[in-house]
């Protein structure tokens, strides 16, 4: 794209790093207790949460709030969390299937409650596609401090606790889901974590933070250089790199042998 100022990528990469930095360890989690949906499940109930605010306070004279939006999600996030938390301890054997039926009955809501909304397509895109290509230094201010403290937590264990691991879970996908979507949480939650799902700790955690910041690099890269649509691009290239680091680890394995 000639003439493109590819500063504008800044915020976007930075806000990337963000989500890697909490969802790579989380994802892993994930992966460790075969609960694959779980992002998926909480992201939607969060963007379920920010879809009522929005259609409630929708009137004139009625201004949208940022903080309304953040505050509805992460109730609804916390809410799907909390309630998770309690089905796994109570019905672990059904765990699975429970998570996919609360996603399936938070997708549907959200759908009819978009139905005859003056703007409910554009507004059901966002939610799911996102729109990191927008997002400025200003938006991450937020993300940032509330990053750091669900790093602290991490760093104290709290994520060996049911109930801890679920809380911030629900936290880190409410402030994920604000900046890059529903679609790009789940990609990064667990496209890295598979790249690297038989390796050890140490060198696993390296080789996902190199897949999620290619894949965000590169997806933004060419959103801006071809003019598409930068969420699912950037999907695709985590993906693509997912795949690249798994067959290039299985190959350096082989060799080894």
């Amino acid at each position: 794209m000639t003439g493109f100022d590819w500063s504008l990528l800044a915020a976007p990469l930075c806000a990337g790093l963000l989500v890697c930095i909490t969802h790579i360890p989380l994802g892993r989690r994930v992966l460790e207790r075969g609960i694959i949906f779980l992002d998926l499940t909480v992201a939607q109930v969060a963007a379920l949460g920010v879809t009522m605010e929005m259609l409630w306070n929708h009137g004139p004279g009625h201004e949208h709030a940022d903080w309304h939006a953040q505050l509805s999600a992460t109730a609804g996030a916390l809410a799907a969390a909390l309630l998770l938390a309690w089905t796994e301890r109570r019905w672990p054997q059904i765990q699975e299937a429970l998570i996919g039926s609360l996603y399936v009955l938070s997708a549907c809501v959200m759908l009819l409650l978009l139905a005859n909304a003056a703007h409910g397509h554009e507004q059901l895109n966002q939610l799911l596609a996102g729109q990191i290509l927008w997002v400025t230094f200003d938006d991450l201010l937020a993300p940032l401090m509330i990053t750091l403290a669900v790093l602290a937590a991490m760093a104290l264990g709290v994520v060996r606790n049911i109930w801890g691991f679920y809380v911030l879970f629900a936290v880190s996908v409410t402030v994920s889901v604000q900046l890059v979507g529903i679609f790009l949480v789940f990609a990064t939650l667990i496209l890295p974590a598979l790249a690297v799902v038989k390796r050890p700790t140490l060198p696993a955690f390296a080789i996902a933070g190199v897949v999620g910041i290619a894949g965000y690099t590169l997806g933004l890269a060419c959103s801006a250089l071809f003019d598409l649509p930068s969420g699912p691009l950037v999907v695709l290239t985590l993906a693509g790199m997912s795949v690249t680091a798994a067959a290039i680890s299985m190959l350096i394995c082989n060799v080894i042998k």
